[in-house]
């Protein structure tokens, strides 16, 4: 089976209904909703989300609850397969791979505004369409953050929690993240009274820019508060616990919304994104679900066959070696792997024997080495003599 039949096979498997209910609230393939191949390059993927978008913009359809959802929908769609980690898992594991990962979508459309800020700037330009993220009331949302988190191999296989320290900016105590000083608050900027834009005539078009003053933010704080000094930040060390899903691979991202940046004049925080490492593991090699492990025995062994036992993640299992197994041929544990992913089922162990080649001897075992050799001579003399006889 080639990687890409395997793939397709894995995706076709998560992304397939469970029960009649899963079937009833499966979602629909982002790919299809931008109207795009799955193969789509970054440019084709940002222009069919722009199409949607100038379509369904729910300014352009006010009280339309289809085009709303459309638009919510096309934005998701567009947030995964822009960024090549959150496609990447989608692509392998579909919706549950990304909800597994943190990635739950966006909670509305001032989420969507402030995330895709930069990216409605290009498309409509500032106010009309996509201009609700600026204003009075358009204080940007939280930056997000990224925690790099390493783990064990036992840890990812089965799942686990853990406990970190982030360092990060929060809302200030004494202003309460208003950037004021107590018993103030911030003022209603005079010169584009408290619009966050100033509009200048040029022939027969009116051309809206930024406020200059209050920076599009529509007021200014006079009097700053003295800790944070008008920022409405203040550095902190939070300590979070992160549940570890059993099955989790190597750079998939772990979501924690609003444990990021606090936002703009009380706007809402950023969230935290752990990116989770799995360390090397000096036994087992992970391939998919399956573990791999290289065993050694003895060449009598490896002629007469034994029960071995054999470390396997979480416990020890007797492996029967057949007779006259040769060096580098495999062995299967069933299902003694890594868990599935959102879903029941191990990978498997496979064991590959390794003949080891003695490379001191006793003088006993030298004298039986020695009868060995003259007895194989002998048995392949009178294999030879027969066949001439024969020929």
């Amino acid at each position: 089976m080639t990687n890409d039949e395997h793939n397709a096979l894995e995706w076709m498997f998560f992304n397939s209904p469970k029960t009649a209910k899963d079937a009833i609230m499966i979602k629909e393939d982002y790919y299809e909703l931008l109207g795009v191949q799955r193969n789509a390059s970054e440019e084709e993927i940002k222009k069919a989300y722009r199409q949607m978008a100038l379509k369904f913009h729910p300014d352009r359809n006010p009280g339309d609850k289809k085009s709303e959802e459309k638009f919510k929908q096309a934005s998701e769609a567009y947030e995964v397969l822009r960024d090549p980690e959150k496609r990447s898992l989608y692509d392998r594991f579909g919706h549950d791979g990304l909800k597994n990962a943190g990635f739950s979508g966006f909670t509305g459309f001032e989420d969507i505004f402030s995330s895709f800020s930069d990216i409605f700037e290009d498309f409509f330009g500032f106010g009309g369409l996509g201009g609700r993220r600026r204003g009075r009331a358009g204080a940007r949302r939280g930056a997000d953050l990224r925690y790099d988190l390493s783990i064990s191999l036992q840890d990812a296989a089965f799942g686990t929690e853990k406990k970190i320290d982030v360092t990060k900016g929060v809302q200030c105590r004494e202003c309460s993240g208003s950037g004021a000083a107590p018993g103030t608050g911030p003022e209603t900027c005079t010169v584009c009274r408290g619009t966050g834009r100033v509009t200048q005539q040029q022939g027969f078009f009116n051309i809206a820019t930024t406020c200059p003053k209050c920076r599009g933010a529509g007021s200014y704080i006079s009097k700053p508060c003295k800790h944070c000094r008008g920022t409405g930040k203040e550095t902190q060390t939070k300590a979070l616990k992160i549940k570890i899903p059993a099955g989790i691979e190597s750079g998939m991202k772990l979501k924690l919304a609003n444990e990021g940046e606090p936002g703009e004049r009380g706007a809402p925080p950023g969230s935290l994104y752990v990116v989770v490492f799995v360390e090397e593991d000096p036994f087992f090699k992970r391939h998919n679900n399956d573990i791999v492990c290289q065993v050694p025995i003895s060449f009598s062994r490896a002629a007469l066959g034994a029960d071995i036992e054999v470390d396997t993640l979480n416990s020890r299992e007797t492996l029967k070696v057949p007779k006259g197994i040769q060096s580098g041929d495999l062995l299967t544990i069933k299902g003694a792997g890594i868990p599935h992913l959102n879903s029941s089922g191990r990978g498997d162990q496979i064991v590959q024997i390794i003949v080891k080649t003695p490379t001191k001897l006793s003088k006993k075992q030298q004298e039986l080495f020695q009868e060995l050799e003259k007895l194989e001579i002998e048995h392949e003399t009178s294999k030879n003599f027969i066949k001439n006889i024969f020929n």
